[in-house]
């Protein structure tokens, strides 16, 4: 059988930035990057790709093997199982899918996944918008070339901020038009500061940060003066799809909240924006990527209607690691002791306040013993790309086999 042209996305190594992306293969990369959210086939923390490999080279790239990947010379032969996606056995926990580019929200429609348990904002900004949001609402800001560029790109907008809605607007809308009457949780954006800059006019509105990843992110810019009037342009587009255009399916998620008085001023502004928490039904969520989200998880619990573990990013943060470092690579590691139990406290506490749980990162993808952690753990739901579905499907449903098992012959 002659290979796909979409290989299945995969990761060797798994370290930092990109050598090559649009694509192929990036020789620097990191286990934890989305390429393969957006649907784009990717390799990446190959460390020598780009010297080792050759434009017009075939190779087959091999995801099969274990937890890395492969890539071997020549197109060689493979075996492919098909899943009959009816024939999949129904869990308790919800497995849903994180997405990102709208356009492939309606290719995978036909896929049972009980909603999508994250929806990036970020993939409709940088690839729809492709402006910075403050650029767009104060081109006086900028030198006369970028100026000009928004002025092409805002072309028949006299409001420049409502290009940016109508943007944001589409994308979040097919999503969750995909999955009705389904759950989409939609998280709010969650560039970094020097990601935010790459954006057209977005360097005259952000700062330098020696460590972008813990710098000025998620939550801490919905209120701030440098951010507050983009993020209105969010709300503008969210309370437009739920409430104009009905998608109540639309659950909004808040990343990188640190404090529990941070959330409570986020969630003023967006009462200020017309995006009250329980009007019309909406439930605003937490990403759980923080210790503290976990030590008080009580206080945000009684902010906020529900959490999503962040796994990365708890991980990196529990850990001390950077997971951009090739030299602690080893270390990173989301089944640590440290993370899973901080898991575990996660959901007793949240559960204690009738506060559901998920999860949405890459592990449980790749390894059936962490997704059977998360079931025996009780989330509620895991979140996994749609290339994982029916394996994450198949492998939550053995571990709730085996849970069940288990508690019976406990009681007996």
């Amino acid at each position: 059988m002659a290979p796909r042209r979409h290989v299945i996305p995969f990761t060797e190594l798994r370290r930092r930035d990109v050598g090559k992306v649009g694509g192929k293969n990036a020789s620097l990369g990191e286990l934890t990057a989305h390429l393969g959210a957006l649907g784009v086939p990717a390799i990446v923390g190959t460390g020598r790709a780009t010297e080792t490999l050759h434009n017009g080279q075939a190779v087959t790239a091999s995801c099969a093997e274990g937890e890395r990947g492969h890539v071997y010379d020549g197109l060689l032969p493979y075996e492919e199982t098909e899943t009959d996606l009816s024939a999949l056995a129904p869990t308790a926990t919800r497995v849903m899918l994180n997405l990102a580019d709208p356009s492939a929200a309606l290719r995978w429609w036909r896929l049972p996944a009980d909603g999508v348990g994250l929806a990036r904002l970020e993939f409709i900004v940088a690839h729809q918008v492709k402006a910075h949001p403050m650029a767009l609402l104060h081109p006086e800001r900028l030198d006369p070339h970028d100026r000009h560029l928004i002025d092409r790109l805002t072309e028949g907008y006299l409001d420049r901020g409502e290009y940016f809605v109508e943007r944001l607007v589409h994308g979040i809308a097919r999503i969750a038009a995909s999955r009705w009457p389904d759950p989409v949780v939609v998280r709010t954006s969650d560039f970094k500061t020097n990601e935010y800059a790459r954006l057209l006019g977005g360097r005259r509105f952000e700062p330098d940060e020696a460590n972008s990843m813990i710098g000025w992110r998620g939550a801490s810019r919905y209120y701030s003066e440098g951010y507050r009037e983009g993020f209105a342009l969010e709300c503008r587009a969210l309370r437009r799809v739920r409430d104009e255009m009905r998608l109540t399916n639309v659950v909004v998620m808040i990343p990188f909240c640190r404090t529990p008085a941070e959330a409570d001023r986020v969630l003023e502004v967006m009462d200020g924006q017309g995006l009250q928490r329980g009007r019309n039904g909406l439930l605003v969520y937490v990403m759980a990527e923080i210790p503290a989200n976990i030590i008080l998880a009580q206080d945000f619990a009684e902010r906020f209607d529900g959490f999503s573990i962040g796994s990365n990013d708890l991980t990196q943060l529990t850990l001390g690691v950077d997971r951009d470092s090739e030299a602690l690579a080893e270390l990173f590691d989301e089944s640590d002791p440290a993370v899973t139990r901080s898991i575990t406290r996660l959901v007793t506490r949240a559960h204690a306040a009738n506060r559901p749980v998920g999860l949405c990162g890459q592990r449980p993808s790749d390894d059936p013993r962490f997704t059977g952690f998360l079931v025996e753990a009780g989330v509620d739901s895991i979140s996994v790309a749609r290339d994982s579905f029916a394996s994450v499907k198949q492998h939550v449903a053995r571990a709730e086999d085996r849970k069940g098992a288990h508690d019976d012959t406990r009681e007996g």
